[in-house]
């Protein structure tokens, strides 16, 4: 039988739209969720923010002490009240697992500004041209109740090297996979339009919307990309994250989150169906770009 889900995060996080029904889908309740990022247009059909998921899983079993799971999908770039939102849902969890490649038990300073390495670098300039804020710096790692569930540098070395994998061989992939939708009718469409929206002066606006639109379809690329073996950049990181999970509920928590990028989440929504024998309730979206 399965257990009742509860509400109290959502209903309490202002900048969430709860949009599924409060009761775990009937008919194929084992169907793992796919979309965590999206695009939302108004009535018109004209975008008006890039959204992100907040999706709750729940025990199948209504006799489990454990509550919920909730995978709270992130970008690492969004406005600054994006990163309120996430903030103020924190304080709803026993709690909150979150990604990053660092030493065991790293805490992201508040307010982190250092940018090393050549992804944050692009992430910083991203972050400047749009006008936006940053995750590492606007989301609040201080919390007591934020637990660090990710690789190490070393463990991600050693795994990329006993996969005889590369970040080239990655970018490769990404590509590769890109390639097929560049001459799709959709990606042409795209193409005009930024033409069309730069040439009427909007210019901030048209490559606000056409990097959202990028990121999108760049997601829905991710099991193409990830390939049947996975790869260290997410099925080994999301595996780390589960092995903690699984620690914080042998330690009693109930209401617990996982924060990682939206492009781990659907590998992680099918392993903790099949691992953990949990269900998808509902899912929340919260506007991370706005694009109007």
């Amino acid at each position: 039988m399965l257990a009742a889900p509860v509400l109290s995060a959502m209903q309490l996080a202002e900048g969430i739209v709860v949009e599924a029904s409060d009761e775990p889908r009937a008919a194929n309740p084992a169907a793992a969720v796919t979309e965590f990022v999206r695009l939302r247009r108004d009535k018109n059909n004209q975008v008006v923010a890039m959204q992100t998921a907040v999706v709750r899983l729940v025990p199948r079993d209504s006799g489990s002490s454990l509550q919920h799971v909730d995978l709270i999908a992130a970008v690492h770039i969004g406005e600054h009240a994006y990163y309120q939102t996430i903030n103020s849902l924190f304080t709803h969890y026993d709690a909150v697992l979150y990604e990053l490649v660092a030493p065991q038990g790293t805490r992201i300073p508040k307010g982190e500004k250092e940018h090393k390495s050549i992804v944050s670098g692009m992430q910083s300039w991203m972050r400047d041209v749009l006008d936006m804020g940053m995750q590492l710096e606007d989301v609040d790692y201080t919390a007591e109740n934020l637990v660090h569930a990710d690789l190490s540098p070393e463990e991600f070395s050693q795994s990329m090297d006993s996969r005889n994998e590369s970040v080239a061989g990655m970018l490769s992939k990404t590509w590769l996979a890109g390639m097929g939708q560049q001459y799709s009718a959709k990606a042409i469409f795209s193409e005009i339009r930024l033409l069309k929206n730069l040439l009427s002066g909007n210019r901030d606006l048209a490559l606000k919307i056409f990097m959202a639109e990028q990121m999108v379809d760049t997601m829905r690329l991710g099991d193409a990309i990830e390939g049947r073996e996975g790869s260290t950049l997410v099925a080994e990181r999301n595996k780390k994250a589960l092995a903690v999970l699984r620690q914080e509920i042998a330690a009693g928590k109930k209401k617990l989150a996982i924060f990682y990028g939206a492009a781990h989440m659907g590998d992680m929504s099918r392993r903790l169906i099949a691992e953990f024998d949990l269900v998808p309730a509902w899912t929340g979206w919260i506007d991370a770009w706005n694009l109007q």
